[in-house]
C-alpha cells in the first residue's frame, strides 16, 4: 500500500509540475464564470442568472470538458513509460504491475479532483457572492453533489484511459483512441439515443427502455445525478421530460457511477497482468 501511495504522490506532483492541473483549474473557473454571467445572453440578459440554471449549465459544461481532461492526462500512464523505455526499469523494482497501475490511477484521479474542486469551487464562491439568494443549504448540497459526481466522472475516464494505455503499443495510437472514446461517449452515444427516440415514435417499449439505456454512459449518469436533484426548474425541462417515466434514486445513480470507475480499472489491471513486455 505504501508503494501505491508513493507512485500516486509522484503522479500527482507531476501533474502539477507540468502545469496541466493548474491550467485545467483555471479553464474550469473561466468557463464556469463565463457561462454563469453570459448564460442568458441569447434571451437578451447579461449577468448572473438563477443558481439552478447556472448549475444546470455547469453540468452540461462538465459533461464535455471533464471526460476529455481525464482521458488526456492519463492515456499515456503505461504506454508512455513503454515508449520512453522506462517501463522495464520501473518493473524491475520491488513493485508489482497492480501497484504500478493503481498508483498512477489514484494520482491522476487526485489531480483531476483537485482541479475540479479548485476550478469550479472558485467560480461557485464568486457566484454565491454575486447571488445572495443562492446562499442556502440546498444550494450548497447541490454544489457538493456536483463536485463529487464530477470527480467520479473524471475518475471513470481516467480508468477508461488506463484501459487504452495498457492495450496500445505507442502514444500516438493511445491518443487517437482516447479522442475516439471521447467522441463515442460525449457525442455519438447521445445522438444514437436521440435517433431511437425519433424512429420509435414514443412507443411503450422505447419509453421503458430509454431511461435504462442512460446507465450505459457515465456522462449521462453524471447528468442524471445533478439534473434530477435540480428538478425541472433549472432550464433542463427537455431532459427531464425524456426521463419522466422513470424514477432515478440517487444511491442507484452513484452506484452506477462507481461501477463505471471500478470496472474499467479492474479491466486495465487484468489486461496489464497478461500483457507481454
Amino acid at each position: 500500500m505504501s508503494r501505491i501511495a508513493i507512485i500516486a504522490g509522484k503522479e500527482f506532483r507531476d501533474d502539477f509540475r507540468n502545469r496541466w492541473t493548474i491550467a485545467v483549474a483555471m479553464l474550469f473557473t473561466v468557463l464556469a464564470l463565463g457561462i454563469a454571467y453570459f448564460g442568458g445572453a441569447a434571451a437578451g440578459k447579461v449577468g448572473f442568472t438563477s443558481f439552478d440554471a447556472t448549475l444546470a449549465s455547469l453540468t452540461t459544461l462538465a459533461a464535455f470538458v471533464v471526460p476529455l481532461i481525464g482521458l488526456l492526462i492519463a492515456y499515456d500512464m503505461v504506454v508512455g513509460e513503454q515508449d520512453n523505455g522506462t517501463l522495464l526499469l520501473v518493473l524491475s523494482y520491488p513493485i508489482s504491475r497492480i501497484e504500478l497501475v493503481a498508483g498512477k490511477f489514484l494520482g491522476h484521479c487526485a489531480a483531476l479532483a483537485t482541479a475540479i474542486l479548485a476550478g469550479f469551487g472558485v467560480a461557485v464562491v464568486i457566484i454565491q457572492v454575486m447571488q445572495p439568494e443562492a446562499r442556502t443549504m440546498a444550494a450548497w448540497l447541490s454544489i457538493g453533489n456536483f463536485v463529487l459526481s464530477a470527480s467520479m466522472l473524471g475518475a471513470s475516464f481516467v480508468a477508461l484511459a488506463s484501459v487504452i494505455s495498457v492495450t496500445t503499443t505507442d502514444k500516438a495510437r493511445a491518443a487517437g483512441l482516447a479522442l475516439v472514446a471521447w467522441l463515442l461517449t460525449v457525442i455519438i452515444f447521445d445522438l444514437c439515443l436521440l435517433a431511437i427516440l425519433v424512429f420509435s415514435g414514443g412507443n411503450p417499449w422505447e419509453q421503458s427502455a430509454f431511461p435504462c439505456l442512460l446507465y450505459l454512459n457515465p456522462i449521462d449518469v453524471f447528468r442524471l445525478i445533478n439534473l434530477t436533484m435540480l428538478g425541472s426548474g433549472g432550464g433542463n425541462e427537455l431532459f427531464m421530460g425524456m426521463t419522466a417515466t422513470h424514477v432515478y434514486r440517487p444511491w442507484v445513480l452513484y452506484l452506477a457511477m462507481l461501477l463505471w470507475v471500478i470496472v474499467p480499472f479492474a479491466l486495465a489491471q487484468f489486461l496489464f497482468r497478461r500483457k507481454e513486455i
